[in-house]
């Protein structure tokens, strides 16, 4: 289960979390974690959980398992994922393929020609290689077998570097800067 937004303000998201922390402790459910959280939402967390921790004893706070947010070249988000690769949270992106909005940028054409690949497979072959897990959405057959055929090839490291565009362009909303 996974917090959705940060949204609510702090006594919303820990009361939230909390409430996540007894229903997994009552095996209701197996795994916790957030979505769309920016990095002072989850320091925030993580004091709370070693709070509750100091309080109820270690592992009474819960562990943030994993996490969503969108994650592509254009919105590469290095603060956050840093942060949990740190801590061992598994990082899932969506909009990994940008909606297909972008399949035409000049930065993925050479990547396109070289492995035979299309755009959105390049993409998700980014994301892998980063340490993501990809969450392509598609109701497509086609769609959904291309986009698992992206284990037969692999971006070098100029390759990959020549992917980071330190652009802050979100395709969906981005609660990651809500100060709430």
């Amino acid at each position: 289960y996974l917090i959705h937004a940060p949204y609510g303000g702090k006594e919303g998201r820990l009361g939230a979390w909390r409430a996540l922390v007894e229903a997994q402790q009552a095996g209701q459910i197996r795994s916790i974690g957030v979505s769309n959280y920016g990095v002072h939402h989850l320091d925030e967390l993580e004091s709370y959980i070693k709070e509750l921790e100091s309080q109820q004893g270690k592992g009474k706070g819960g562990e943030i398992s994993v996490g969503q947010w969108e994650v592509h070249p254009w919105l590469a988000r290095p603060d956050i994922v840093e942060w949990c690769q740190k801590r061992g949270v598994v990082v899932q992106a969506y909009c990994p393929i940008v909606r297909n909005e972008r399949s035409n940028e000049p930065v993925l054409q050479p990547l396109v020609k070289k492995y035979g690949k299309t755009a959105c497979q390049v993409l998700l072959r980014w994301s892998l290689q980063k340490g993501l897990v990809p969450l392509p959405k598609s109701v497509t057959l086609s769609r959904i077998e291309e986009n698992a055929n992206i284990y037969d090839f692999k971006l070098t490291p100029e390759e990959m570097k020549s992917l980071e565009t330190d652009e802050y362009a979100p395709c969906a909303w981005d609660p990651t800067i809500s100060n709430d």
